[in-house]
């Protein structure tokens, strides 16, 4: 099973630390990387599911509105961008229902998917699941099984589609896959592990994989981006190593593989047979 995701932000989000109060001061790239990856999507006769800002959608809903006239799948990816495990349970929700609002606002259709910035949602931080349901939501993309630099979820030790249950609450999660060599999970279908893996490693790891769910930003496929200033070393090369190829790297990526949305995939699923997660 492969699934194609785009995690609709701006280059300047990037930067966790910044005030959202000065995003509206970086010149935006959204509008015009959007319509190449609609254009790159038809032409290829894909689809794909959009997890959006609630910030992009109050800014610039005609994109929204775009996406959803194009029949793709929309959900949310929160409102300032924020990792989750720095937030309050009560600021989670409070950011939740304004990124909800500002969605379901600009396409007049209830969102019932979720991804979390960064997928910041770790073992300390459960109660996400509670919120998401309070509030509609029936799917999660936001579990990362493995180490990385914004926290992941090594413990959860799932990657393939399960039910989440916490507090006999449950919701459909849809992990990112990783790929294991010589004992090691790593990742390679999305943001800079796609950007750096050459495509030959890129194809032979979806050809050996049972489940692969892609997830791309607009920067992602964007080299005449700006760069962000006061990066440090480290972050500065997971944030632009590889933007030349990657949207070349994309198209061949569609050209050989087809790909479902995450709605398509939940169809194609037997959930009564799917492993249920018990979380504390």
């Amino acid at each position: 099973m492969r699934i194609l995701t785009f995690d609709i932000e701006d280059w300047f989000h990037i930067e966790f630390e910044n005030n959202i109060n000065t995003w509206n001061s970086y010149p935006s790239r959204i509008e015009v990387n959007i319509e190449r990856i609609l254009d790159l999507l038809q032409k290829r006769n894909q689809t794909a599911s959009f997890f959006c800002l609630g910030w992009i959608a109050e800014r610039y809903p005609q994109i929204l509105k775009k996406i959803d006239s194009c029949n793709y799948e929309i959900g949310s990816h929160s409102y300032d961008h924020k990792l989750i495990y720095e937030k309050t349970p009560e600021e989670f929700e409070e950011d939740l229902k304004r990124s909800l609002y500002s969605i379901e606002d600009a396409i007049g259709k209830k969102i019932k998917l979720f991804r979390a910035p960064a997928f910041s949602i770790n073992e300390k931080t459960p109660w996400v699941f509670e919120i998401l349901c309070k509030y509609g939501i029936e799917t999660d993309a936001s579990v990362f099984p493995a180490k990385r630099d914004f926290g992941g979820f090594p413990d959860f030790k799932y990657s393939r589609p399960v039910i989440i249950d916490y507090r006999g609450i449950r919701i459909k999660e849809f992990p990112v896959n990783t790929y294991r060599i010589a004992g090691f999970e790593f990742v390679f279908s999305g943001g800079g592990y796609f950007r750096l893996f050459p495509y030959f490693l890129i194809r032979h790891f979806i050809k050996e994989s049972d489940y692969v769910i892609m997830y791309l930003h607009p920067r992602d496929l964007d080299p005449d981006q700006p760069l962000l200033k006061g990066l440090k070393g480290s972050r500065r090369f997971k944030s632009y190593v590889g933007l030349k190829n990657c949207y070349l790297k994309l198209e061949k990526t569609l050209s050989d593989y087809k790909f479902f949305n995450i709605n398509g995939a939940i169809e194609q699923i037997d959930w009564t047979k799917a492993d249920v997660i018990y979380l504390q």
